[in-house]
């Protein structure tokens, strides 16, 4: 694999050689937070090796003498005859990540030279089009592809079609004019399909349960209410204005009384789950939606709260530190991407650390310009987790949440390997463990750098 092979340390041999000095390692809150826009820069940098380009293709895995399709975003560098303890293979390309990878690489706004566009951007639209041209009958929103951009044996997951035409959408004025009309065909391709399945069951984000999927229906929503109000010039169809009221009817049936579950039926053991907090900062959720709120506040107490039976060791450290929590998927998970090492609720995960950092750095955004915080019943618990109550000035509570991203963020560039991120980290150490650079990771971070400073990586 030679376009992405790196240097792969063993990830409990890291840990175990370097554990000892976590302490002398810490930094303080105030230098991390004044730092996280040039590291955002050199993470944007990390997140690039894992694109694809005429110039940087990576080697199938499987097949060395086939090559990557430019555009071609890998969900990370891990194959297991490279990666030491991992059973994983990760050199694919999956339609949600690549399209989370392209909205940070349009946030940019890369210069070109006049009547041109971002080549990575063209290149990202030329093998979405690519894929989506390669999809079979009943399977048209495939959740993964080869690396050469044809149909992997995998899900079906209706969230991917929404998201990559919202990645295209934001992209759109920086490609030229022969990829603008490839992007145009793409997006009305996914919307006539999406038009007809969005009733539909679907895999989940998780890629484990099929049902009623909360993410995908808010996924599927925010891209409707853009194509509603789109200027690409793709074609409003018939009847959605009726799809969006249903979609949002919809994600009210997912209230239990207590918190959003994330697929209906409810598998055991499941929620609260993170694609909650997730469909808020990729999809039609508001920050403001105190049922969100409340559904976040139990996230994070499973993860972080003294005698929650899933709370992470790590964590404890870590707030001695003030930094963290580190929040992972849901309870009970088992997934931890090591060979024959599967250990229940072991792994908190960076990208869903990052979206929770985004989240209270929204409300804080939302909360500043509408002088009013979102205080009630439900999101009490979720406000009181960060010492603001219903007395709390508004000054004081935009402060607060922006402190509490800050801590979750931090904890994040801690406990990276020189901010290199893998998927999930230790529950218990805390060092990195599953598959290595996962281009997800380095998207929501960016996402939430971006969310805070209200700046792009190139500032």
């Amino acid at each position: 694999m030679s376009a992405v092979a790196a240097r792969f340390t063993p990830v409990r041999a890291r840990a175990t050689a370097q554990i000892a000095a976590i302490p002398k390692l810490a930094p303080t809150i105030a230098s991390s937070v004044a730092s996280l826009p040039k590291i955002a820069q050199h993470l944007f940098s990390l997140m690039l090796r894992n694109v694809a380009s005429d110039g940087f293709a990576f080697t199938d895995p499987t097949n060395s003498a086939q090559f990557s399709a430019p555009g071609c975003v890998i969900a990370a560098p891990s194959f297991p005859l490279n990666t030491t303890g991992i059973d994983q293979d990760y050199v694919y390309n999956w339609t949600r990540d690549a399209a989370i990878a392209a909205m940070e690489i349009a946030a940019v706004n890369m210069p070109a030279a006049p009547g041109t566009g971002a080549l990575p951007l063209i290149e990202y639209v030329t093998f979405a089009q690519q894929c989506q041209n390669a999809t079979q009958p009943g399977h048209f929103a495939r959740a993964s592809f080869t690396i050469e951009g044809q149909p992997r044996d995998w899900t079906d997951q209706d969230d991917g079609p929404a998201l990559q035409s919202l990645a295209i959408m934001m992209a759109y004025s920086q490609l030229d004019a022969p990829t603008q009309t490839i992007a145009q065909s793409i997006v009305t391709r996914n919307i006539n399909y999406l038009m007809g399945a969005y009733q539909n069951s679907t895999f989940n984000l998780w890629e484990e349960h099929s049902g009623a999927s909360f993410f995908a229906r808010a996924s599927q929503l925010r891209f409707f209410q853009a194509i509603q109000t789109n200027t690409l010039g793709v074609a409003v169809p018939l009847g959605i204005g009726a799809a969006i009221t249903w979609l949002q009817n919809a994600l009210q049936q997912h209230w239990d009384g207590t918190r959003y579950v994330s697929v209906m039926p409810a598998p055991a053991l499941y929620d609260p789950n993170i694609d909650i907090v997730c469909a808020c900062i990729y999809g039609a959720v508001p920050c403001t939606d105190t049922k969100l709120l409340a559904t976040a506040a139990q996230l994070r107490s499973q993860w972080a709260d003294d005698g929650s039976p899933s709370q992470y060791p790590i964590n404890v450290a870590d707030r001695a530190r003030g930094i963290g929590p580190l929040l992972g998927r849901y309870p009970g998970d088992t997934y931890d991407g090591d060979l024959g090492d599967h250990v229940e609720g072991d792994h908190p995960w960076a990208l869903c650390t990052s979206n929770f950092a985004e989240l209270y750095y929204r409300l804080a955004n939302t909360i500043s310009s509408t002088n009013a915080v979102p205080y009630d019943q439900l999101s009490a618990p979720f406000f009181n987790q960060i010492g603001v109550t219903q007395t709390t000035a508004v000054n004081d509570a935009v402060t607060a949440l922006n402190n509490a991203g800050d801590a979750m963020l931090n904890a994040v560039v801690f406990h990276s390997d020189h901010l290199e991120l893998s998927e999930q980290f230790d529950g218990n150490t805390g060092y990195e463990k599953s598959v290595k650079n996962l281009t997800w990771s380095y998207a929501a971070f960016l996402s939430a750098v971006r969310a805070k400073t209200g700046q792009n990586v190139q500032g």
